[in-house]
């Protein structure tokens, strides 16, 4: 089924969902400068670990809440450098969490769609921007 981009509306929950129903995939410019592609179903690879990450997002304001009591509280620098050096450890592994769900699903689509070489590009450019 095509779509006509020129005319938007909103998509049926039977468009969206049906049985004939295909992923709905387009490619859209972010502030970034990177391309990636979107899917309109509003899922997000890393949804089957949402729960997790959102713990451990906590768990790390919660820690960088602590080295501000820390610094505030005129605390061993070298107690805060380890307590700075544990945050970075748990958003780097929140980090690739969110990068081995969004690898994943991006490859799979990009089969799915023939998109091989345009997935390839973003996901080196993810990369690239992941570890600087």
């Amino acid at each position: 089924m095509l779509f006509d981009l020129s005319k938007p509306r909103k998509l049926t929950e039977e468009e969206l969902t049906g049985k004939s129903a295909l992923a709905i995939i387009f490619i859209v410019a972010t502030p970034l400068g990177y391309r990636r592609m979107h899917s309109m179903t509003n899922s997000t690879p890393y949804s089957e670990s949402k729960e997790d990450l959102i713990r451990r997002l906590k768990k790390i304001e919660g820690q960088v809440k602590g080295i501000q009591r820390m610094v505030d509280s005129d605390k061993y620098c070298v107690d805060v450098l380890i307590q700075v050096a544990a945050v970075r450890a748990a958003l780097n592994r929140v980090g690739t969490i969110v990068f081995e769900h969004h690898s994943r699903g991006c490859m799979r689509n990009a089969v799915e769609n023939n998109n091989q070489e345009a997935a390839i590009e973003e996901l080196i450019g993810v990369l690239a921007k992941f570890i600087k």
